[in-house]
């Protein structure tokens, strides 16, 4: 990929930034409002950077996809069978951003790639099935036209998921049925002052908790015809393993920030006893249907400067869009562009995330954003992702189903390293 690309996107970025930012600061120079014509161009220039802002990201993810298949020899740090011999492999690499994340893949090597075929092909013995067919065009058919086409899949563009390498993973925890840490829920109360001869009050504040994290299993499987397997002119397993891959990220994606805790993941953005309880919502500042310059100064400010110094904003596409116009006493927006590849978007001088995972809502009392300390998020997994191929099962109708599964959990394990922006 060419990595200029992203370079010169931000600097399109950056400069209607300026644009629009110039003819702000003249009319709060003049102490006026903006005239007409000048709302008019400042609108389309922010639309502009909202556009910008969106294929930067897609830019960034490619390069992150391109690095990581780049990179995928020499970084082994696990390697394990399944029982039908499938390799695979857990590297851990760095993102486009320099965050550190573990990445699953298949052995790229000329043997693995043939262990990988005979595997999917041959393989060794659950919920929703779809069958994919030669023989139907929308159900695998268009994968294998009677024509010369460009094999490249066409596709819509993938949601970003970022939740596991913002948060702490933690190792496999192998045989066990769950990881528990001791937490220290209530601290000792102060020493007080006393004689020589004293020996102060007893204290009876200190509590101990129990952070428990169990792995749930989540699962799909997938039928694909033999005849459309051998035939397809595209890699048709390939495809299909790539996207039932991701839609399991997007699935998990999502649990860590809304799950309920219940045989899921526990999410961030879930008022819960066992995670960050509603004494972590911040609506102050904010009204009954936006969030505001004030609201957002008092979220950064609940949290501890050791928190702070650490935290990542998170907002739904549609509440970023209504922040990224707020201004401050100034009149400054405060809403700051990244002016290079990698690093991120700044509100308030920390680093702003989007995900259509988010709740945005925007109606009286609903979460709409979070800042906070991801490294007290915990996730463990119990099996990491793995592939089966069902061969004989559907032998009748002369059909392999893939079946794809990972166990893991997560949860917050100290809420006060977080805030949730909240309406009034």
């Amino acid at each position: 990929m060419d990595k200029t690309k992203i370079q010169k996107l931000m600097d399109v970025r950056t400069a209607a930034y300026n644009e629009a930012k110039s003819l702000n600061d003249a009319a709060v120079k003049e102490d006026r409002d903006l005239t007409a014509d000048e709302q008019h161009k400042t609108d389309e220039l922010l639309v502009k950077i909202d556009d910008m802002t969106k294929q930067i990201h897609q830019q960034e993810r490619l390069a992150t996809a391109e690095n990581d298949l780049n990179a995928s020899a020499g970084k082994v740090v696990g390697l394990q069978e399944s029982n039908a011999g499938s390799p695979v492999r857990v590297e851990l690499r760095k993102a486009i951003d320099g965050t550190p994340r573990a990445v699953l893949c298949t052995d790229y090597s000329e043997a693995g790639s043939r262990a990988w075929a005979r595997y999917l092909r041959m393989g060794d013995p659950s919920n929703e099935a779809r069958a994919l067919q030669k023989d139907n065009d929308a159900e695998g058919g268009y994968l294998s036209a009677p024509m010369k086409f460009n094999a490249e899949l066409i596709q819509a563009v993938d949601n970003e998921v970022f939740m596991r390498g913002l948060a702490t993973m933690l190792p496999p925890i192998g045989n066990a049925d769950s990881i528990g840490t001791p937490s220290l829920d209530t601290d000792a109360g102060d020493p007080t002052w006393t004689s020589e001869l004293g020996v102060g009050s007893e204290d009876t504040s200190i509590r101990f908790g129990m952070r428990e994290l169990k792995p749930h299993p989540l699962a799909r499987y997938v039928k694909i015809s033999k005849r459309l397997v051998s035939r397809s002119d595209m890699d048709t397993e390939g495809i299909v393993r790539g996207r039932m891959a991701y839609k399991i990220g997007t699935v998990m994606e999502n649990a860590y920030l809304n799950g309920s805790g219940s045989n899921q993941p526990l999410g961030v953005m879930t008022a819960s006893s066992n995670g960050i309880s509603t004494s972590r919502d911040i609506s102050a500042g904010n009204t009954e249907t936006s969030i505001t310059f004030d609201g957002l100064i008092t979220a950064k400010m609940a949290l501890k400067p050791q928190y702070r110094s650490k935290a990542t904003w998170l907002f739904h596409t549609d509440v970023l869009l209504q922040l990224m116009k707020l201004k401050d006493g100034d009149g400054q927006y405060i809403w700051r562009p990244s002016v290079l590849a990698g690093e991120p978007d700044t509100i308030l001088a920390r680093p702003v995330l989007e995900s259509t995972y988010m709740p945005h809502a925007l109606t009286t009392g609903t979460y709409n954003g979070i800042l906070g300390d991801f490294s007290k998020y915990w996730i463990v997994d119990a099996l990491t992702l793995t592939v089966q191929v069902l061969t004989e099962l559907y032998a009748m109708t002369n059909q392999n189903a893939y079946l794809f599964r990972i166990e893991s959990d997560g949860m917050p394990v100290l809420e006060e390293a977080f805030a949730r922006v909240t309406t009034a």
